[in-house]
């Protein structure tokens, strides 16, 4: 989360006291009206330092914390949670925002799992392309079948050659 917020920090104007870096592109440069996080004192804690390494102030851009089992809302230099009425809008939006970013985060892990879960030791052999690993694949079936294929044996499919065959041996 700190070097998330030193990457997002450090493309904002000087115009707003806060250094300029020479990738500026548009939305960076804007200044957030508030940052929330998910995650009660700890995580503010860690973010306000991040704040005052890099010389920005609280007022400069608001910060604030929700913790989620009372829903109570840290600020910075207040030892106390700002309590939101159970029935109040305030809270509903605090709680949909919260909700939103845990959408968010459990849909990229799930796409990271996915994308690890439908690899195989084969996609990593330099030289195979998905050309040829369909080609041996629809030869022997199988990774398994490629693995105790010989070289020789490896080297006469049409586009292999005996280097690609020792490179599939070395890698699977």
């Amino acid at each position: 989360m700190q070097e998330m917020l030193q990457r997002r920090f450090k493309h904002m104007t000087k115009k707003d006291n806060i250094p300029l870096d020479s990738k500026t592109n548009g939305a960076w440069e804007n200044v957030p009206d508030l940052i929330l996080i998910d995650g009660g004192k700890g995580h503010l804690s860690a973010v306000h330092e991040v704040f005052v390494e890099m010389g920005i102030s609280t007022d400069q851009v608001p910060l604030a914390s929700v913790a989620k089992q009372e829903e109570e809302v840290f600020v910075p230099h207040s030892p106390d949670p700002v309590i939101l009425p159970r029935n109040s809008q305030g809270l509903f939006l605090v709680q949909r925002i919260r909700d939103e970013a845990h959408r968010f985060a459990i849909t990229y892990h799930q796409k990271l799992r996915s994308k690890r879960q439908t690899r195989s030791s084969f996609d990593t052999v330099p030289g195979i392309g998905p050309k040829r690993r369909k080609k041996l694949i629809q030869l022997y079936g199988s990774v398994k079948a490629i693995r105790e294929a010989s070289i020789e044996e490896l080297s006469t499919v049409p586009g292999m050659t005996t280097a690609l065959a020792q490179n599939i041996k070395e890698h699977l």
